[in-house]
């Protein structure tokens, strides 16, 4: 268990120093025992206190690495139950299903449909993260020869297999990819850890209950595993959910070091929209690494979407550079309307001034990546932070006309903005499904 402050202050030097950067050595034993410092820097700590405060020290949740090079991916490492408390650290992985009983060419077409996807939104990269090569031909050499193909293509991998003879089969081609080895339960935990550790690789715990796989973790540390993930087996998905919230209130909240590992789930049964939907509700629900079948695309889009925006930093919203952007080929006559420089805010905008058909320019002002109307009633958008980035851009070299499309939705600073800038202001819609046919009507005529 934790140790609480007093606990951990009694093990400090007790000097009040400030070295630490707290005030004393009792505001640093609080902030430490919150996790919100590491006891690194505390210089004068002695060699026994480090050793009783490595538990208080360590994070709640193990972060766990699997794969190679550019394809590695990380999980765990997450401090908080909910968002808003801090943020989350490491967003789900998505991971999709390589089964090894397909034939060799529907294994090949699968394999090159995985390669293909290359998702974008709001100006970021919403990447596959691993692909599962699933052991259902009961053929272990079947199954290696599926990992071994799964290697080339460049994703971290994840070896699902009951079998220790499978994996050990597997491992031989792959291990030097450090895929995550899934699974071991409680009756292959000797030979799954061997394999485990053997190859260097992190290895997946498999129980039912999150009783049992508190047991077994402690068994697999005893092996010598230190890297482990948790799959909550349960027979329906109420269960699972009810499960995985169970582990990471206990690892969080308890520090119950047993369940302070991430976890994988998986999503592949049912038709792309009961996997969409299950699987979206998992990376809701904490799962660290999801697995699903499907290879549809809108399915996958609806799944990464959702992992997106749960794992966005609510104290640093995604931001695009504050600047003129040319959309077509924009010239002296094109028109110009401004938004924010907030990442969906501005990719909403560009996406429908390009459905326009008519070259524009827009003009994305910092508001510190907040939406049109956040940023005004926080008075980070009004006229003169407009007309800053006017200045800035040198718009008036850019355009012959005067002219500046405002959000309807702030047409009340169009007065102030119009003596701060001697531009005519013209009202734009509220909405921007309607910018195409504004500047299709209102501007050209």
């Amino acid at each position: 268990m934790a140790l609480s402050g007093l606990e951990i202050f009694k093990l400090l030097p007790k000097t009040n120093c400030k070295k630490c950067g707290q005030p004393t050595c009792l505001a640093f034993a609080m902030a430490l025992a919150q996790k919100k410092v590491g006891l690194d820097q505390c210089p004068d700590a002695s060699e026994q206190a480090r050793t009783s405060l490595a538990a208080a020290a360590a994070p709640p949740m193990r972060l766990i690495t699997f794969g190679a090079g550019p394809a590695a991916c990380k999980t765990g490492q997450e401090t908080v139950l909910f968002r808003h408390e801090e943020k989350f650290h490491s967003p789900t992985i998505i991971a999709l299903a390589l089964p090894d009983d397909l034939a060799p060419e529907a294994l090949a077409a699968r394999a090159k449909t995985i390669q293909a996807f290359a998702f974008e939104r709001v100006g970021q990269a919403m990447p596959i993260g691993a692909v599962a090569v699933i052991h259902r031909s009961g053929d272990a050499g079947r199954f290696a020869a599926a990992a071994d193909f799964a290697k080339g293509l460049c994703k971290a991998l994840i070896l699902v297999t009951d079998s220790p003879d499978a994996a050990k089969a597997a491992l031989a081609h792959v291990k030097d990819s450090r895929p995550l080895l899934c699974a071991a339960t409680d009756a292959t935990a000797a030979a799954m850890a061997a394999l485990a550790k053997d190859a260097k690789c992190p290895l997946v715990a498999r129980a039912a209950t999150p009783e049992a796989l508190a047991a077994l973790t402690e068994k697999l540390k005893a092996a010598g595993c230190e890297d482990l993930v948790l799959w909550l087996d349960t027979p329906d998905a109420w269960a699972g959910m009810e499960g995985l919230t169970l582990e990471r209130q206990l690892a969080l909240k308890k520090n119950f070091r047993p369940l302070g590992y991430p976890t994988i789930a998986f999503a592949t049964d049912g038709s792309p929209e009961d996997q969409a939907a299950a699987a979206s509700a998992l990376v809701c629900k904490f799962a660290g690494i999801v697995v699903v079948e499907t290879v549809e695309p809108w399915a996958l889009l609806a799944i990464l979407t959702t992992q997106q925006n749960i794992y966005t930093d609510p104290q640093k919203p995604v931001q695009v550079e504050p600047k003129l952007y040319a959309v077509g080929e924009a010239g002296p006559d094109s028109p110009v309307l401004f938004t924010t420089n907030f990442s969906l805010t501005y990719y909403t905008v560009e996406g429908d001034v390009e459905a326009s058909r008519i070259p524009a320019w827009i003009l994305c002002v910092d508001t510190e990546g907040t939406s049109v109307l956040t940023a005004y009633s926080g008075d980070k958008l009004n006229e003169k932070t407009v007309a800053k980035a006017m200045k800035a851009a040198n718009l008036e070299t850019v355009v012959r006309h005067r002219k500046l499309i405002i959000p309807g939705y702030v047409a009340v600073m169009s007065g102030k903005l119009e003596e701060e800038t001697g531009w005519e202001i013209l009202v734009g819609p509220r909405e921007s499904s309607v910018i195409p046919r504004y500047l299709q009507e209102v501007w050209r005529s």
